[in-house]
């Protein structure tokens, strides 16, 4: 649509009329507002793809929500702009539906991802801030998918998702609309990937996308933009091997050249094209930037006698994700859940929460998946902490550390508020621990349908109206019968179900409790074989709470009750990871007194194991912790900052600065040495592909770290020819509204202590030379993603040369180049020009100026 668009050469009138006479600023580019103003070049452009033999046409509404109309100060619009694309669209293919009966024309409904991200913070020095809420993106998606709907398409394109969470988001908006308007129509998916590593913006790979959304009800899921028909195809792959959808592809004519343009001819695309046709790839195929009506006409010819690709089966086992999936299969064997980040259970956690120390909980958090948690477990419930406002807060700062938010996240609160709080900051597929059956039938069902429709499992505790399932028969009772809610009324996937047959604590002197273990176990093995797909959990440190104080002998006690358990079936499990303690280490004297209070097999055994713990005196805390050593830390201070900076360690810097202090001549040099060393690999690694988005943002924070511990030592050498690190201006041109590259720019050099100042989007050339002369700025950074964005790129070069100014100018964003911004924009400004390919390299190429 936007490169049809670009082809009549609108100007700023044709994108106002009398209703718009009064609005502020430049309303050129606002492509969506035309369905208002110039109706006749929309219904045009449709017509054209309908002519060159389009089955599917989109409403001109991408950005038509009231979250990216207030760029432009016209969201009190929105109903109506997506009505009115609606109208445009519905009569012209209904036309042509009409002339052909035998090929019916549709219409979808464009949903784009807007231009915030609910799983990214804007501001470096607030990694937990989010610049929109789930809440708030929910409400602008469903006022647009309303009107769609109340318009007549035939279907709900969410599209070129970025962000996973801004994806759920619009789903979970689609299917109040469809309740609301009463009308269903299927959802389709179309991802774009950010780079040659195939993840996401927000860092998810295409399978933990899968997992992500595997909740709602999907037609289609595919890819566009991002890549030409060729540099996609493996992701296509990727998709079309693990999803149980028709898959859609509608790439770009190949890559933008030099100058923003696209010269992929038609026919050269369609070659590429034809492959996705051939090896069964694909079911719907499209075409998005530069892709003219031309470029759709070629296809007709390509499907004729094709095969279409037939969708494979739905997943045989549970899926969770993170950043990356978690497939719990059989072979796994078992999956540790770690511990540690609970309030309730860790005395040292709930400290550092309290205190606000969350660089120390995240420590806690990096640990854990470090030692092997496939899950991480994080409870906020304590009387003193508002749970739903921690929960949040620490969910939020997760996600800013790619090393933690690679596995998937267990939203654990025994209350609604603070888990549905949780369930609004994850964009993988999580497990919410827990509801359960004492609150009622009603209750259960309508807690289980909202965790449906947030997408995450869920543990289910066996706890009914009457109390706690503690017997053998209770559990299986209470277990069963939340199975049937589950899958019959709530139409729960029953491999996303996770039962807790409550694991209690034995040895307690009371003979009633002596076979709790033993009840567990036979439910466990009673669950996997009578309620299909359903899975086993618990919280393995509850066993052992009467022994507590002594460390080994509960170690013990949980390698014991896990040897026999998962030898039953349970195949998850809450525990600490970094447990040193293992079923075959327990010595034969002390596995058999353990095993008979586990098995319950001799009456006196918790008297035997009451004075073998005795005899053993081990007397660890509870928060204790073995004694960590990694192999990087052998290596010269240099290895070490270098690999500090890279996976974003901060936990070291003092002292490997102080360290490195003594061999530099001035403090400077540690920054230009061995940090930037760091930062320029980062930058390799992420231009190649092996590094993504939030691992890059987090080495940023690491460099910001470092530069403040050394920024004492710079000031104490008062030398005149150290630099400060200056002022930079950031601004997206006039005529873009995309801000998501210069935002990560902003982010990266902030880290680096340079002082930002983000004039947003749509920004005049005269309010930027107006702001950088105020302001002194060091220098001036300009981006753009669309390619209009260039030609004004130029123009603000060259008003800024008028002007005088003698500053470098950094260009960067999705169309520009090394050529065209040799070409058109330095020769303009007599000052340094410098092209950015991505963000990690600002900081480098920023202090060489």
């Amino acid at each position: 649509m936007g490169t049809m668009i670009q082809q009549y050469n609108l100007r700023e009138e044709d994108f106002r009329n009398e209703s718009f006479a009064n609005i502020p600023g430049q309303l050129k580019g606002n492509n969506d507002l035309l369905c208002l103003t110039r109706p006749d070049v929309i219904q045009e452009i449709h017509r054209k793809y309908l002519e060159a033999g389009a089955d599917i046409i989109e409403t001109n509404t991408f950005s038509s929500t009231t979250v990216s109309m207030a760029d432009y100060h016209v969201e009190d619009y929105v109903r109506e702009i997506n009505l009115a694309a609606v109208k445009i669209a519905r009569e012209v293919a209904d036309e042509y539906s009409a002339k052909t009966p035998h090929k019916p024309r549709f219409v979808a409904g464009s949903v784009g991802p807007t231009n915030k991200t609910c799983s990214m913070s804007p501001d470096v020095n607030n990694p937990a801030f989010r610049a929109l809420s789930f809440d708030g993106l929910v409400l602008a998606y469903q006022q647009q998918i309303e009107a769609l709907l109340e318009g007549g398409v035939d279907a709900i394109l969410i599209e070129t998702i970025f962000d996973t969470l801004n994806a759920k988001a619009a789903i979970f908006a689609a299917e109040k609309a469809m309740k609301v308007v009463g009308v269903e129509v299927p959802v389709m998916l179309s991802v774009t990937v950010s780079d040659i590593g195939g993840r996401t913006l927000s860092g998810q790979t295409l399978e933990a996308f899968l997992a992500s959304v595997q909740h709602a009800n999907i037609l289609s899921v595919g890819l566009n933009c991002s890549f030409g028909a060729s540099q996609l195809k493996p992701f296509l792959l990727q998709l079309a091997n693990k999803a149980p959808y028709y898959i859609s592809a509608y790439p770009n004519a190949g890559l933008p050249n030099s100058l923003g343009a696209y010269d992929q001819s038609p026919e050269e695309m369609a070659v590429q094209v034809k492959e996705y046709i051939d090896e069964k790839l694909v079911n719907i195929i499209g075409g998005c930037c530069g892709t003219t009506d031309a470029y759709i006409a070629k296809y007709a010819e390509l499907i004729k006698n094709a095969e279409p690709r037939k969708p494979v089966g739905k997943p045989d086992c549970m899926w969770l994700s993170g950043l990356e999936l978690l497939e719990v299969k059989p072979e796994i064997n078992f999956v540790n859940i770690g511990e540690r980040c609970n309030v309730a259970g860790s005395r040292k956690f709930l400290r550092l929460v309290q205190e606000k120390k969350y660089d120390e909980a995240l420590s806690i958090a990096r640990a854990q998946v470090e030692d092997g948690a496939l899950i991480l477990d994080v409870n906020m419930d304590d009387g003193l902490l508002d749970g739903a406002e921690e929960m949040t807060t620490f969910l939020n700062l997760i996600a800013s550390e790619p090393e933690i938010s690679r596995v998937p996240i267990m939203i654990d609160s025994s209350k609604w508020e603070v888990i549905e709080a949780g369930l609004k900051c994850l964009q993988g597929k999580c497990v919410v621990n827990s509801i359960s059956l004492k609150e009622g039938e009603e209750a259960f069902i309508e807690h289980a349908s909202a965790v449906k429709r947030y997408g995450a499992a869920v543990v289910v505790m066996a706890f009914d109206e009457t109390g706690q399932a503690d017997t053998f028969q209770r559990k299986i009772e209470v277990c069963e019968r939340a199975y049937r809610l589950l899958v019959d009324k709530v139409d729960f996937n029953p491999h996303d179900i996770i039962f807790d047959p409550n694991i209690l604590t034995v040895a307690t002197g009371i003979e009633e409790h002596n076979n709790y273990a033993v009840d567990f176990l036979q439910a466990t093995e009673w669950i996997r074989k009578n309620l299909p797909g359903a899975h086993v959990s618990g919280g393995v440190s509850n066993l052992s709470f009467s022994l507590r104080g002594n460390n080994y002998i509960r170690e013990a006690m949980h390698a014991v009750f896990l040897y026999h358990a998962i030898q039953k079936g349970m195949d998850m499990g809450i525990v600490n990871p970094t447990t040193s303690v293992l079923y075959t280490d327990v010595p034969a004297d002390v596995l058999q007194i353990i095993e008979d209070v586990v098995l319950n097999r001799r009456k006196d055994a918790a008297e035997d194991l009451i004075v073998l713990a005795e005899k053993l005196k081990t007397v660890a805390s509870g928060d204790s912790q073995p004694i960590r050593h990694d192999a990087w830390r052998d290596g010269t201070v240099q290895e070490r900052l270098k690999h500090a900076l890279v996976k974003g360690i901060g936990d070291f810097l003092e002292e490997d600065l102080a360290e490195a202090l003594p061999q530099y001549e001035k403090a400077v040099d540690v920054i230009e040495g061995p940090l930037m060393e760091g930062m320029n690999y980062v930058g390799e690694l992420f231009g190649a592909g092996k590094m993504f988005l939030p691992q890059v943002v987090k080495t940023a924070r690491t460099m910001k770290k470092a530069v403040a511990i050394l920024q004492p030592v710079i000031e104490s050498e008062k030398t005149a020819d150290v630099k400060s690190a200056g002022k930079v201006l950031l601004a997206t041109v006039k005529g873009d509204v995309h801000d998501i590259g210069k935002n990560i720019v902003g982010v990266v050099m902030a880290c680096n202590g340079y002082d930002i100042i983000d004039l947003g989007v749509m920004v005049p050339a005269e309010k930027i030379i107006q702001r950088a002369i105020e302001e002194k700025v060091d220098m001036i950074g300009l981006s753009g993603l669309i390619t209009p964005s260039l030609e004004e790129m130029v123009h603000v070069a060259s008003e800024l040369e008028k002007a005088g100014f003698n500053i470098p100018l950094l260009i960067g964003g999705a169309t520009t180049s090394k050529l065209h911004t040799a070409l058109k924009i330095d020769p303009v400004y007599s000052s340094p020009v410098v092209y950015l390919k991505d963000a990690s390299q600002n900081a480098g190429v920023a202090l060489s100026y």
